[in-house]
């Protein structure tokens, strides 16, 4: 019994191995002074500081916070109205089909995506560049933040709406105290996984961005392109991290909203 207990804790070190080694070893040689990977001569920071001396690279930086922030809050915003709207609608056959019209954009391959948007903004004459690029983040992060926040609504019982009603509560004030306050995990969680999202994409942006603008999934590939070098290895890394802290920082916020909560029902 003890042999297979452990089983399943040596199966998932050996899943993380998998998926960190790569990453871990690719961040070592950001720090290696010489040209390649295949042999780490000395400890540097020289590209890291070739990162932040590249001003093209650091406007792309900016330009790919700016859309990740932008199209979090924007799609967080939308997708908690579309999981209220769902949620309250009387009709269980059009709420199913809204759901599976929903989910069917989560799982829908990027190239799709990337594909019809590239098709839609040539008909209608926008602009590949900033806006587009806004405008497919905002519009596949949409599902994911409906899918985050909807559990909430559904864990909620109706009695707290029905008792804020009976107690002369207006339908404005239920929804900002009562509902918003109840569905705040959810929709951190949308906001952080729609950011997380928009910064990694990359195959929806490579076929939506234009000449004059990119971000930083579209840059590292095009870099890559012309050979390896160690910059793209400090860059990788600096992303890492910076991944590392938003999903930090989700679980404490998350653990900060759920610590209240469970103190109140003792």
């Amino acid at each position: 019994m003890g042999k297979l207990s452990s089983l399943p804790r040596i199966y998932l070190a050996l899943v993380f191995v998998v998926l960190y080694a790569p990453i871990f070893y690719l961040i070592y040689y950001s720090f290696n002074s010489g040209g390649g990977m295949s042999n780490f001569e000395s400890f540097t920071l020289e590209h890291y500081q070739a990162v932040f001396q590249d001003t093209r690279l650091l406007i792309i930086v900016m330009n790919t916070i700016i859309i990740a922030l932008l199209s979090a809050l924007l799609s967080t915003t939308i997708g908690v109205i579309g999981a209220l709207a769902i949620y309250f609608m009387k009709n269980k056959s059009m709420r199913q089909t809204v759901l599976s019209l929903n989910n069917i954009l989560i799982v829908s391959p990027d190239v799709i995506i990337g594909a019809s948007f590239l098709i839609l903004f040539t008909l209608i004459g926008v602009k590949l560049g900033f806006a587009s690029v806004l405008i497919s983040h905002i519009a596949f992060s949409i599902p994911i933040v409906v899918i985050m926040v909807l559990p909430k609504l559904l864990e909620m019982s109706t009695s707290l709406v029905d008792a804020a009603l009976d107690l002369g509560a207006s339908r404005r004030e239920v929804l900002t105290r009562v509902v918003l306050p109840y569905i705040k995990p959810g929709i951190f969680a949308g906001f952080f996984l729609a950011l997380t999202y928009s910064l990694d994409d990359f195959a929806v942006t490579f076929f939506v961005t234009g000449n004059g603008f990119s971000t930083l999934s579209v840059e590292i590939y095009s870099m890559a392109r012309t050979g390896i070098t160690l910059t793209i290895n400090a860059l990788s890394g600096l992303i890492f991290v910076i991944t590392m802290v938003l999903v930090l920082g989700y679980y404490i916020i998350g653990n900060k909203t759920k610590s209240p909560n469970q103190g109140v029902k003792r």
